[in-house]
């Protein structure tokens, strides 16, 4: 017995798709190497783009290219927003005498420059993995990361050739003119602070020491350059993998799309508005300001730092520090006052606010952020069981995301920096700021806040219906079929009522046999042949009275008397 049409139809296509997935696995064993080194080369290069043009222009903002060349020093910021380190040193010769040196410590990040560079790469990277599909083979993922983690590796190592240079400085610039009694004398009794035979030498030139010449350089350290933009290229690669929800994984990390990703998406995304409610408070300061390009380039390398800093503080995490001099103007007020008043006790949110009460505001907004973090990760994770089980998975998950992230941000906001000029063994010019945050506590602070917030955000997406209303379509794929669905759950969730029906896409031709959309309106007639072709017949010429529809055809002939068909 012949297969009807409509069966013959689906046979061939299951074997078409069949064929056809195949030979997608065949190709998916074979390594695209060209698209991988291609995007390799856009994600590094255009990454490190962005970073140059954002530290050239903080630099000249700063107006830090009227004292030494813009290119080497962006390439040292460059090179230190990107996890390397750059080394000054310098000397100071003065009328032939010896034992002048100035010494200077650097170890701040320009989070500015590194979260351009960051956000640059990873998406490049992500959109690299799209055509992968739903899934993307382990050696695959590797191959992609490894390329991207080489070739910016090789990139550090050109930075550290080029990052090197001098800073020539006046006795003025340092602060050598402020000394009491330049031009003068020297004062009564500061002769007594210097070393035996040399207070003779300096009464009549002091003043002079003002047009002494300060040559300061700075160079980029290649190895620890090295292994710090591997390192950063290596954590950026990974947070954007948890914090992307539609980017493909292995099938062995299929359980990361439900568990990890909303809340560490979540947990991002409120972070980057407050570096976006930073940069606003910039554009702000510089309304009325003197030195507005200052304002502006101070913010385009360090906004992340401030924002991140005031986090952990808002969120009562203990920092210690210390600073002296100059240095101390660049921090926010009133944090410099408490620094340069009492160094041995820690820095908290309540010190602080004894000496400005506007300061508890800031804990309220970190309260606020990880509140809008909980909703967001709510809104991300498919709602499968009841009320209390969804809170109380929300609130682990998010627990354990800001466990790491709260760390990270301490690490990240470290600063430590000094600078100090001797000449002729007085402290003519000293500065410095230490300020360390206690990862320890970060790290119960932030599973605490976490967790409350987790719970507190999921209750609340759960009451207005907003639970499970943006769950990515890889979340959906694990959620566990036959559980129940509460409230608010996205449309297609596991467990809930079945929704409307989608067809999948075609894979084989229209036919008039399935599709009655098709054939003439006479094909229904009873007994009249069923047209098995989609071609239309010849249009034959209209007659007077003609309706233009081919006449019906003739009726079946009535059976034979002897009731069977010879």
């Amino acid at each position: 017995m012949k297969s009807p049409k409509g069966q013959g139809g689906w046979i061939g296509g299951s074997l078409m798709s069949v064929t056809a997935s195949g030979h997608e696995t065949e190709s998916r064993a074979r390594l695209p190497v060209g698209d991988l080194l291609l995007s390799a080369v856009a994600a590094v290069s255009w990454a490190f783009i962005a970073m140059a043009g954002v530290a050239a222009l903080g630099l000249h903002l700063l107006e830090a290219d009227t004292v030494a060349s813009l290119g080497p020093m962006t390439a040292a910021v460059v090179a230190l927003g990107a996890g390397g380190r750059v080394t000054p040193s310098g000397d100071v010769s003065a009328f032939g005498l010896k034992g002048a040196q100035a010494d200077t410590s650097i170890d701040v990040w320009p989070l500015g420059v590194g979260l351009v560079g960051a956000l640059v790469l990873g998406w490049f990277f992500l959109r690299s993995l799209r055509a992968a599909g739903v899934e993307v083979a382990p050696r695959e993922l590797l191959a992609r990361a490894g390329a991207v983690v080489a070739l910016f590796v090789a990139m550090m190592g050109g930075l550290a050739w080029a990052g090197h240079d001098v800073i020539t400085l006046n006795g003025s610039q340092l602060g050598l003119d402020e000394i009491p009694g330049a031009g003068k004398g020297i004062p009564e009794g500061i002769a007594d602070k210097l070393p035996g035979g040399i207070g003779g030498l300096l009464p009549d030139r002091l003043s002079d020491l003002v047009k002494a010449k300060a040559d300061v350089g700075f160079t980029v350290e290649t190895v620890p350059s090295l292994l710090g933009g591997a390192g950063f290229v290596v954590g950026v690669l990974v947070i954007a993998l948890l914090a992307s929800r539609r980017s493909p994984l292995p099938r062995a990390l299929a359980p990361l799309h439900r568990i990890v990703r909303p809340a560490a998406s979540s947990l991002v995304a409120v972070l980057l508005m407050a570096v976006v409610a930073g940069l606003a408070a910039a554009v702000y300061a510089m309304v009325g300001d003197d030195h507005p390009k200052r304002i502006a380039g101070a913010a385009l390398l360090g906004a992340p730092n401030g924002t991140w800093l005031g986090i952990p503080i808002g969120l009562f995490v203990p920092w210690d520090g210390k600073a002296t001099g100059a240095l101390a103007k660049l921090l926010p007020d009133p944090l410099d006052e408490l620094l340069r008043v009492s160094a041995d006790e820690p820095v908290t949110l309540g010190r602080l606010a004894e000496l400005d009460g506007r300061v508890w505001l800031l804990g309220v907004a970190a309260a606020v952020m990880m509140l809008l973090a909980g909703v967001l990760a709510a809104a991300r994770t498919p709602v499968v069981g009841g009320v209390w089980g969804f809170a109380g998975r929300c609130g682990l998950r998010l627990g354990g995301v800001t466990a790491l992230a709260l760390p990270l941000l301490v690490w990240l906001t470290d600063v430590s920096a000094g600078a100090s000029l001797s000449v002729l063994g007085f402290d003519a010019f000293g500065a410095g700021i230490e300020l360390h945050g206690r990862v320890g506590m970060a790290l119960l602070l932030g599973v605490a806040w976490g967790v409350a917030a987790g719970v507190l955000g999921a209750l609340l997406a759960y009451g207005t219906g907003a639970a499970g209303g943006r769950v990515a379509p890889l979340a959906l794929a694990g959620a566990g079929a036959g559980a129940g669905a509460g409230a608010g759950a996205a449309p297609g969730a596991p467990g809930e009522a079945a929704g409307p029906y989608r067809p999948s896409q075609p894979y084989r031709p229209a036919d008039p046999d399935t599709n009655p959309y098709l054939r003439s309106p006479y094909d229904g007639a009873a007994g009249a042949p069923t047209v098995a072709s989609p071609v239309q017949p010849p249009r034959r010429r209209r007659r007077s009275g003609d309706t233009g529809w081919p006449a019906p055809p003739p009726p079946p002939p009535p059976p034979s008397p002897g009731g069977e068909d010879r």
